[in-house]
């Protein structure tokens, strides 16, 4: 399967403070990466694109741009890779071929005939459990 490459035209970075721990760190530096990938105008196909959309759920604005944030790193490099990764990933995901088709198949005739004699042997079973009858 050839992998769809993103084109880096298509990319807007932000960077923005990261919430949790830290330390001060966390309070001046602007480490946590807000990726939007404008799918949209990437030139994809209708298919990978509609499976995209469904894939990114509420990832993806109403305008076809997917934003991203990654914020689980103390340095703005490694949240930048790990949001270009999901990214990629969920390109990916969207690429892949549809499942084959599922075709309904019977049960076969000796599969059938065994169902209804254990049915039967049950029955049989949980008739004998009962009350002897009185006259």
């Amino acid at each position: 399967m050839p992998r769809i490459t993103i084109d880096p035209a298509d990319l807007e970075e932000d960077f923005l403070r990261a919430s949790g721990p830290g330390g001060q760190n966390v309070n001046k530096v602007e480490t946590a990466v807000q990726l939007r990938y404008h799918a949209y105008r990437a030139g994809l196909s209708e298919r990978v694109y509609m499976r995209l959309k469904t894939l990114s759920g509420r990832r993806m604005t109403k305008d076809g741009v997917i934003v991203l944030t990654a914020q689980e790193h103390r340095s703005r490099e490694r949240n930048r890779e790990e949001a270009m990764t999901r990214l990629q990933e969920l390109v990916d995901e969207a690429a892949k071929p549809p499942p084959p088709i599922r075709r309904a198949t019977k049960p076969t005739k000796g599969s059938q005939r065994r169902r209804m004699d254990s049915k039967t042997k049950h029955g049989l079973t949980k008739k004998l459990r009962s009350n002897p009858v009185t006259d």
